[in-house]
């Protein structure tokens, strides 16, 4: 049995289980000790308070009367918002920026490419602040809104579409989000169509098949293969960085929860909030990658 390379991997996963177990309970027995000698009682019994601040974008009915755990799920779902959005818009930026990265076309290349570069080798948080203050900010006011094609119209109170109206402060997180991330999926997209072997494409010429169609058809299912793991990684991220919000006043969960623990002192019930919600979100996001990744392995007979 000693020698059995299973019997080392279940005992290493039992020990490593025994040690997170013991750090966790030192750290809940110091955690208490110090509560209890501030005078505080750990509980989330605050949740059921009145709230008493506004929030100045809702998706839900919300008054300043409603208790915390009601701002909460405001803010949670403005997050929600805007990281399904990002990661939609995302995709369609990351691949097209690939793909364009290979063109033939020098301009078309060149252009992605220093789109790529720009977006990638600055801080997220210098992005944000640009489209906030030096894009939405220095609209027109609103009776002297631009409009485009009579379909878009642009103002200081955000983007206006036909079917709905966006915040300048959801639209500048949501375009940060998407062009600085679209800049990571584009080099995963470029990478996972150059791991796809030459020869696909010479097969596909030799039916007769046209570029386009041969990577719609070819090229691009197999390099999803490669695509799919690190794309996962970067939906992670934009989940996690739009927590950002809160330097251009967009009300997401982390931001409520701030205002939260800054008016009742409960630190640590917050942070474990906070905590809580992006570890959900990231562990749904990595189980429908994880599914759909499935769909794309090659299957063995």
């Amino acid at each position: 049995m000693i020698n059995d390379y299973r019997f080392w991997r279940i005992a290493g996963q039992l020990l490593a289980l025994f040690l997170t177990v013991i750090v966790v309970v030192i750290l809940w027995v110091n955690l208490n000790r110090n509560l209890q000698q501030l005078g505080i009682q750990f509980g989330f019994d605050f949740l059921n308070q009145q709230a008493s601040f506004d929030i100045g974008e809702t998706q839900i009915n919300y008054k300043p009367t409603d208790t915390y755990s009601r701002a909460l799920w405001v803010g949670l779902i403005n997050s929600l918002r805007v990281a399904i959005a990002g990661i939609f818009l995302t995709t369609i930026v990351g691949i097209s920026a690939g793909i364009a990265r290979l063109s033939d076309n020098w301009l078309v290349r060149n252009v992605t490419m220093v789109y790529v570069e720009i977006f990638r080798n600055t801080p997220l948080l210098l992005q944000l602040l640009f489209w906030y203050f030096a894009v939405f900010l220095s609209f027109p006011k609103t009776e002297n809104k631009i409009s485009l094609w009579g379909l878009i119209k642009l103002s200081q109170n955000g983007l206006e579409i036909p079917w709905l109206t966006l915040s300048p402060e959801f639209s500048a997180l949501l375009l940060g989000l998407t062009f600085y991330t679209g800049a990571f999926i584009a080099e995963i997209v470029r990478g996972g169509i150059q791991s796809v072997s030459q020869g696909q494409w010479e097969a596909g010429r030799s039916l007769g098949l046209k570029p386009g169609l041969i990577m719609r058809l070819v090229i691009f299912p197999q390099a999803l293969r490669v695509i799919i793991p690190p794309l996962t990684s970067q939906y992670l991220n934009l989940t996690k960085n739009s927590s950002l919000a809160i330097a251009i006043g967009y009300p997401d969960i982390y931001f409520v929860a701030s205002t939260t623990f800054n008016q009742t002192g409960r630190a640590v019930e917050v942070i474990l909030l906070i905590m809580v919600t992006y570890l959900i979100l990231s562990l749904s996001i990595s189980l429908v990658m994880n599914l759909f990744n499935r769909t794309v392995q090659i299957k063995e007979r």
